[in-house]
């Protein structure tokens, strides 16, 4: 597997540019949490894992959860999961689902390690991931934003990313995926950006997965 980038995306100075000539409330997103931009510590294995912590809960229970995680593991790699009990995962604050989950995606470590994230498109990341036990599409979509750093990703399976959205452009009325779509076209093609700057507007801390 080519190794994933790291550091802040290269696209970035001009999605900013883009969204500005095309979007006056993101304009202001973009004034008011200017820096830093989305980096990547190009760890795969470790993205997933943390997605997989973070899936239906709140993003503050998900951080406090995985500081108790990393803190019993360690570094977030196969082996030291593998070496780690269920018992101990579990008294992390992971269900008994999620700690499956997990314990199953360091099973398949060396098989992500083969697999030639780059050249696959986004549909084909988030199918071939899809394939793992315990990754759904938002989990798949955290990979290509935080890992593969792809520029145009709209994760609908977000509910903060949702919620922003309608506050911000419906007035808080609910909007149907087709209207949450078609609200982000225009970001087109740097929609990963315009996601960054809603989950900044959300939490002035900067994600990291």
């Amino acid at each position: 597997m080519k190794t994933p980038p790291t550091g802040a995306p290269p696209y970035w100075a001009d999605a900013k540019k883009h969204l500005r000539s095309v979007d006056p409330v993101m304009s202001d997103l973009i004034d008011e949490y200017e820096d830093p931009p989305l980096r990547s510590h190009g760890r795969l294995f470790e993205t997933l894992t943390r997605a997989i912590v973070g899936q239906q809960i709140s993003a503050k229970a998900a951080d406090a959860i995985w500081n108790r995680f990393i803190t019993t593991v360690g570094e977030v790699i196969p082996d030291r999961i593998l070496k780690t009990s269920t018992d101990e995962l579990r008294a992390v604050g992971l269900s008994g689902r999620k700690v499956e989950y997990i314990q199953n995606l360091a099973n398949k470590g060396d098989w992500l390690k083969q697999q030639n994230w780059s050249v696959l498109s986004d549909a084909d990341v988030v199918k071939t991931l899809c394939t793992l036990r315990g990754v759904g599409p938002w989990t798949a979509e955290m990979m290509l934003i935080f890992t593969l750093m792809r520029p145009d990703v709209l994760p609908l399976g977000d509910i903060g990313v949702v919620r922003c959205i309608e506050k911000l452009y419906a007035n808080g009325n609910r909007l149907a995926p087709e209207q949450l779509t078609k609200q982000a076209a225009p970001w087109k093609p740097f929609r990963t950006v315009g996601v960054w700057y809603l989950w900044r507007h959300l939490d002035a801390e900067p994600v990291l997965y």
